[in-house]
């Protein structure tokens, strides 16, 4: 098979496309032909060196793709080769072949096409296990994620707006702000031009957010607990802006609020296969149906991964881009 590595650290020119023997697929395991791969910020950070892979997984790059199945281990149930599916990875996407736990693999939802549904696995996983699972987002309750236009944004806008909550959004240029307003958000809010915290209280009467989902971590944490409305929820699932902040515990106090911070690509196989499940229950019906979409910005070919990891890199782009085989 072909599958793509950073043979250093460095930028998207250390990406190669090396030949690797065929996966075999080990007990509980299937062997998925990759039509597409999803790319996210956590391939960059692994391809600078920043973000090794978790223990017992391989060096081939990528999260999430989908695929045909071509082969099925023993102990597998409800899975045959033939079928297509899309998968959520610790690794290994970036390939024309990767072996995984059946579990963490999930069927196409009806009518999204092949290719495309690589870009579902990771946002859909990660906005339901974060905002929904964890945060317990209610319908009427207001909503706030940070970086809009983005993949988990698109999705999360969506999904949270599927589900009856008020949908605020930041986002970085006119295009992205209209375009987050286009997939349900109420209140799109420039990040650049705008104190997202005095929006936030100017369009709920000083109440606050009661759910945020958050990529920036460090330079965003307090102006994320001044958003927060009484018990609201702040989720923190990236840190674009830093590792290290000062929290005012009192100002956590005051409003009873919780912070929760994830990782998914790290979790137990036995995790992971739990929130494809619920997913595939909660989620993919209204894929099914049309109220919540993928959001594609742009496919390469495996070959040229080094221009696809540049065009992430450039914040460039709104929602997904994928590799193609």
């Amino acid at each position: 098979m072909r599958a793509v590595i950073a043979d250093q650290p460095g930028g998207p020119d250390v990406l190669t496309v090396v030949e690797r023997p065929d996966p075999e697929p080990g007990p509980g395991e299937v062997v998925l032909d990759v039509a597409a791969a999803g790319l996210n910020r956590a391939d960059l950070l692994q391809r600078m060196g920043l973000y090794p892979p978790p223990p017992g997984a391989d060096d081939v790059l990528g999260m999430e793709c989908s695929g045909t199945v071509s082969a099925v281990g023993s102990e597998v149930d409800g899975w045959q080769v033939g079928d297509l599916g899309c998968a959520l990875l610790s690794s290994g996407a970036y390939a024309t072949k990767v072996a995984l736990p059946a579990g963490q693999l999930m069927p196409v939802p009806a009518g999204v096409d092949l290719e495309t549904a690589a870009a579902l696995p990771e946002v859909a996983c990660t906005v339901w296990s974060n905002v929904f699972m964890l945060a317990g987002l209610r319908p009427g309750e207001t909503f706030l994620v940070h970086g809009g236009a983005g993949g988990i944004g698109t999705f999360a806008i969506q999904l949270a707006s599927a589900y009856g909550a008020r949908v605020f959004t930041t986002a970085g240029s006119a295009e992205k702000l209209d375009l987050v307003r286009s997939l349900g958000a109420e209140v799109a809010i420039s990040y650049r031009d705008e104190d997202f915290v005095e929006v936030v209280r100017e369009h709920t009467d000083g109440a606050g957010v009661d759910v945020i989902l958050d990529n920036m971590g460090a330079s965003y944490l307090m102006k994320n607990v001044d958003a927060l409305a009484t018990s609201g929820r702040l989720s923190i699932i990236g840190m674009q802006g830093g590792t290290r902040a000062e929290l005012d515990i009192n100002a956590l106090l005051r409003k009873r609020g919780a912070i929760i911070a994830t990782t998914l690509r790290a979790r137990p196989s036995e995790e992971k296969a739990a929130i494809c499940a619920a997913v595939v229950e909660h989620v993919w019906p209204l894929v099914a149906d049309g109220s919540v979409k993928a959001t594609v910005h742009a496919t390469f070919p495996l070959d040229e991964v080094a221009a696809a990891h540049a065009l992430m890199e450039s914040g460039e782009h709104s929602g997904k881009i994928l590799l193609v085989n």
